[in-house]
């Protein structure tokens, strides 16, 4: 009534009334008011529509919450006795595996253990067989060396000579047998000394040209540059490793089937750093390395030939290595015969310093 809009709730005898004003003004007087008379029953009942429908929703909503979190919580449950009833039957599996391999592993350990005893026999036997074997043939080479002496006739000494030639493989024969069991029992034991390697290559050499001459094989040609070179080694060890790879090379070079070829030998002081060493090649023009062979050339018993026991090259890499060198085997370039052996020695740093 004073030119503003305005409400108030009255009580009336049949309830109560929101009654709103709002002024009209006519030349910027505020004339006439008009009102707006509303029950609140009206209003009441439309905020319990709305609170009751929230209510329901509400309640909806908690009532699917809480069946989800039970039918989880029931999942959860029935999947918890899933897996322990799984974890049950594997640990069972397992405790019964666990058995089995401990009664296995006591199995291995008896088969080990006879296996032991086995291959300490299996030694024994090899160590007795062999002492065995050079102890008739060492008065039978020396009787027969003894008995060529002492006879001028030349078909005889041919035939010592045979008798000679044969005695004396036996002997390397039954000497790489005991070295082999050496070498497997780890009791190789080395006599280092100094001394000349062009001595050892030389006195090598002539022995195979001695074979050779009793052998009546004139056509191989052997081709060494004599060098000194000090080295510090076992001596008897050395000359082995040099007597093994050249009656290799000889072996190769008659299966080519020519019964004649040619041997190089060849010295190398090379230095890497700090470190000094000499390698000693031995070429020929053989029949070269089978493929198959090549990978397990110093392996015991790896032989491709008719003759030969297959360890004198497993040998003379334990040799070798025991002096703190290597030994290695290639076949030779294409379009060129056979194949070539190294292998070298460490030197001292004032050994090779005064070469």
């Amino acid at each position: 009534m004073a030119g503003k809009s305005d409400f108030g709730v009255y009580d009336f005898i049949n309830g109560q009334r929101l009654n709103t004003g709002y002024p009209i003004f006519i030349q910027g007087k505020p004339t006439y008011s008009i009102f707006v008379i509303t029950p609140t029953s009206t209003i009441y009942s439309r905020i319990d529509n709305v609170i009751s429908k929230e209510r329901t929703e509400m309640l909806s909503l908690l009532a699917g919450s809480t069946a989800a979190i039970i039918g989880l919580i029931i999942f959860l449950i029935k999947w918890n006795s899933t897996l322990d009833g799984e974890v049950k039957r594997r640990t069972k599996e397992l405790n019964e595996s666990n058995e089995q391999l401990t009664l296995l592993n006591e199995q291995l350990g008896e088969a080990n253990e006879q296996l032991k005893v086995h291959d300490k026999m299996q030694k024994e036997f090899i160590n007795v067989a062999a002492h065995e074997l050079r102890t008739p043939i060492q008065p039978i080479l020396s009787l027969t060396q003894i008995l060529r002496s002492n006879t001028k006739d030349i078909k005889q000494h041919e035939l010592l000579d045979v008798t000679i030639a044969n005695a004396k493989r036996s002997c390397r024969l039954s000497d790489n047998i005991l070295d082999a069991t050496r070498i497997e029992s780890q009791s190789l034991k080395l006599d280092k000394e100094q001394f000349n390697l062009n001595d050892v290559i030389t006195n090598t050499l002539d022995e195979i040209i001695k074979i050779g001459d009793v052998k009546k094989e004139k056509k191989m040609n052997l081709i060494y540059q004599h060098q000194d070179i000090l080295v510090e080694a076992d001596k008897a060890r050395i000359t082995q490793v040099m007597s093994n790879l050249l009656n290799n090379a000889v072996k190769f070079i008659k299966e080519d089937g020519s019964g004649g070829g040619t041997i190089t030998i060849t010295t190398e002081k090379r230095e890497n750093g700090q470190k000094a060493a000499v390698v000693v090649t031995v070429k020929d023009t053989g029949t070269g390395i089978a493929p198959e062979i090549l990978p397990r050339l110093f392996s015991k018993f790896i032989s491709k030939s008719y003759q030969g026991t297959g360890l004198g090259l497993f040998i003379s890499k334990n040799i070798v290595e025991a002096h703190g060198g290597r030994i290695w085997a290639e076949n030779n370039p294409d379009g060129e015969k056979g194949a070539t052996f190294y292998f070298s020695l460490p030197l001292r740093r004032q050994m090779y310093m005064i070469q």
